[in-house]
């Protein structure tokens, strides 16, 4: 195979200042939140359960979750590693507000490439002549803070003897941004295996006490880079993920922190009340939480569902339409969304999507470098995103913090995707 530089801004992109501050306040907060949705059995089954009546693939990762759970968790130690997504909603009168688009609670990626990024942008900064400017960059390594939570939770584990085994795919195209993360663990003597869910169906076997083995070594932390999109599996597969989950090992995700991470869920956070419950006691953090809120709109059967779909039948513009799905290029605008909801109006097909209103940021000008790419001035949006890190073991949080940030942009005329998709590129901010 041919390797190909990730691809990236030539120049870094400005971002509000308070608005990334507000992005870094938050992200304990939906540390938390996620943390306490994944032991909410109760929550999950009344927000998913008219989604998995018509999803095929949250079906079943909710069939592994409750025969998990009736078996009893082997797991005592969590850990959770999370990225929470923002973009600058421009308003009216021209001021920026902090939109949450979603949080991806598995396989958040470009936290070892993006850990690089800043460094490139300061030597294009310096080669134009703009040292003052280099200077003021932000030094980011999310690939260390990352591995200081596996490293974490490898610890809790408590077998010195035991690996971290990252679950990757067949073919793995981000593999540099896997090997930062794996780098930072080899440097403090934890031992690295990489492993394909066919590798766990074929060696993975579990002992008395469900300590999990792969080739006779005890793997202590299972950190899944794939497992988050259907064409992930097939019936061995799922026989390895389910193998996985009844396991002692700690799985980031654990298969309910996944599920805390669907659609339905984002769209349930939004109704009033649902964050009190969650989080009682809380009133600060739900503010700052709530103050991220796009709008979000239910799709469920019933008088509130047929008013929505007819809204945005009538002006598609306004809207975004997302399924249940993670890894980007799902989602659907305008013309698009308009068709799909004309054909799935009327049957329950419909409650496997949420509505989300469009945000519309500010489009600024760069240069997006790409491999066989004509190099162009584009008009530009950006994505921020802020890296959470959370390790429980039993009911005590151990550790709870924000573990850096990534900046995505991309040229306006791509609605939807990121950089695994082919249409965002890596960036820097540039704090205004």
């Amino acid at each position: 195979q041919v390797v190909n530089y990730a691809p990236f801004t030539l120049l870094p992109s400005a971002v509000p200042r308070a608005l990334f501050e507000q992005a870094y306040a938050v992200q304990q907060d939906f540390n938390l939140l996620v943390d306490a949705i994944s032991q909410n059995k109760e929550f999950l089954e009344q927000t998913l359960a008219s989604t998995i009546k018509v999803d095929d693939f949250t079906a079943q990762l909710f069939r592994i979750y409750m025969q998990v759970l009736e078996e009893g968790l082997a797991q005592t130690v969590f850990l959770g590693i999370n990225r929470s997504d923002y973009m600058f909603d421009c308003g009216l009168d021209g001021t920026a507000a902090l939109r949450q688009i979603e949080i991806n609670t598995i396989a958040a990626s470009f936290g070892g490439l993006t850990s690089r990024t800043a460094d490139v942008h300061g030597l294009v900064l310096k080669v134009l002549g703009k040292t003052e400017e280099a200077s003021h960059l932000l030094p980011n390594n999310p690939a260390k803070g990352l591995a200081l939570g596996i490293a974490k939770a490898w610890e809790l584990y408590g077998s010195q003897r035991a690996v971290v085994m990252f679950l990757v795919e067949e073919i793995q195209r981000n593999i540099f941004d896997q090997r930062c993360v794996e780098n930072e663990l080899w440097s403090r003597n934890i031992r690295v295996i990489r492993k394909r869910f066919r590798d766990v169906f074929e060696q993975g076997s579990l002992d008395a006490s469900r300590r999990l083995y792969m080739d006779g070594q005890e793997v202590a932390v299972v950190y899944y880079r794939e497992g988050y999109v259907p064409q992930n599996y097939d019936q061995q597969n799922w026989e390895a993920r389910l193998l996985l989950e009844r396991s002692r090992a700690v799985k980031c995700p654990d298969i309910a922190t996944q599920l805390a991470g669907t659609k339905k869920v984002q769209q349930e956070l939004s109704r009033p009340g649902t964050l009190e419950k969650l989080l009682p006691g809380r009133p600060e953090a739900i503010a700052r939480m709530r103050a991220t809120f796009a709008g979000l709109y239910s799709l469920d059967e019933g008088e509130e569902g047929d008013m929505i779909a007819a809204t945005a039948i009538a002006d598609p513009d306004r809207f975004v339409l997302k399924p249940q799905r993670e890894g980007g290029g799902n989602n659907l605008y305008g013309e698009e969304l308009r068709q799909v909801l004309e054909k799935i109006k009327d049957s329950p097909e419909r409650t496997s999507y949420i509505l989300m209103d469009k945000i519309k940021p500010q489009p600024a000008l760069n240069y997006l470098l790409r491999a066989h790419s004509p190099l162009q001035v584009s008009e530009c949006i950006s994505e921020l995103g802020i890296f959470g890190v959370y390790v429980r073991q039993g009911q005590e949080l151990v550790l709870n913090q924000a573990a850096g940030h990534l900046l995505r942009t991309k040229a306006i005329e791509h609605a939807d995707g990121g950089v695994a998709a082919g249409v965002a590129v890596l960036d820097t901010p540039y704090l205004v």
